[in-house]
């Protein structure tokens, strides 16, 4: 499962850096579909993950503003900011299908398997959205290949503090 986190990271980065070929004004753009425009669903894709996770960890969840991380920089920055304590919890995580999580967004609860497997499915979702969206613009999107990548090792995502 480590894998399919790593893949999602390595292809948000390589969204973001398709993403500077775009003017401010595109990336807020209102879109059919998805959250509105590739900014909203880039700052979605991470607030969901960071959101998940930190239920798993048995944290309270931290509400994040889109207006605070409206710039692609400031997504980025967010994104690499929360993936060195998602990389080692996973790294060290014994996935029980037995331990149910409840979120304050939602009533019923999870366990930490489906909530895992919801989080990778959910940035996956997302990634066909951005795709359509720059087929839309006449341009070439991310390949979302899994096949042929070179995923890292989930220890290189480590804070140096680790």
């Amino acid at each position: 499962m480590i894998h399919f986190f790593e893949y999602n990271w390595q292809v948000r980065d390589e969204w973001f850096s398709w993403c500077y070929q775009l003017s401010r004004e595109e990336l807020l753009k209102k879109r059919t579909g998805g959250m509105s425009s590739i900014s909203q669903t880039f700052f979605h894709i991470i607030d969901v993950e960071y959101s998940w996770i930190r239920a798993i960890q048995g944290k309270q969840d931290i509400v994040l503003s889109f207006e605070e991380h409206d710039t692609l920089e400031k997504l980025q920055a967010l994104s690499s900011a929360h993936r060195p304590n998602i990389a080692d919890f996973l790294s060290h995580l014994n996935i029980s299908n037995k331990r149910y999580i409840t979120v304050p967004w939602d009533s019923t609860s999870y366990t930490e398997a489906d909530i895992l497997h919801h989080i990778i499915i959910h940035e996956i979702h997302h990634i066909g959205q951005l795709s359509i969206w720059a087929r839309d613009m006449n341009k070439r999107p991310i390949s979302s290949h899994y096949v042929g990548r070179n995923i890292k090792d989930i220890s290189s995502y480590f804070s140096k503090n680790n």
